[in-house]
């Protein structure tokens, strides 16, 4: 599946919901189905800067397709987290430099999460996409 199906199938499973409160369950519920980190992945270099909470993000390459793997102390955080990974797991790193993450205005994320949350936001979507960047340039090599 392309980023966009599966963007497009997190915005029609989140606006079959009215009710935000609904919609920040199933962020929470999605967020605690990820597996735990190992705590070997839970070091200073993996955690992500500008997050409120403390969110650790760990990227592999396998086969010239990109995984992620995050850990968050935070409920809603580990939720859009593993939004993320669902949405660029399995994607190349042109790809994911190349996407426009729009899954987050068109669910009404953005604006329902607090400044600090939305920062964190920006600080995973650019954590992932230096990781993209980084593994392109190593694939080129």
């Amino acid at each position: 599946m392309t980023i966009n199906d599966i963007q497009d199938e997190i915005i029609e499973e989140f606006t079959e919901m009215d009710d935000w409160m609904d919609r920040y369950q199933l962020l929470i519920d999605l967020g605690e189905e990820q597996a735990a980190l190992p705590a070997t992945d839970k070091t200073d270099d993996n955690l992500i800067d500008g997050c409120q909470s403390r969110l650790w993000l760990v990227c592999d390459e396998r086969d010239g397709l990109l995984y992620y793997r995050a850990e968050s102390d935070a409920l809603i955080v580990k939720g859009i987290v593993a939004l993320l990974i669902r949405i660029l797991n399995g994607q190349s790193p042109a790809d994911i430099l190349a996407s426009d993450l729009y899954f987050i205005d068109r669910i009404g994320l953005s604006d329902h999460l607090s400044p600090t949350r939305s920062n964190g936001l920006l600080s995973m979507v650019k954590q992932m996409r230096l990781y993209a960047l980084a593994f392109q340039s190593k694939l080129e090599r």
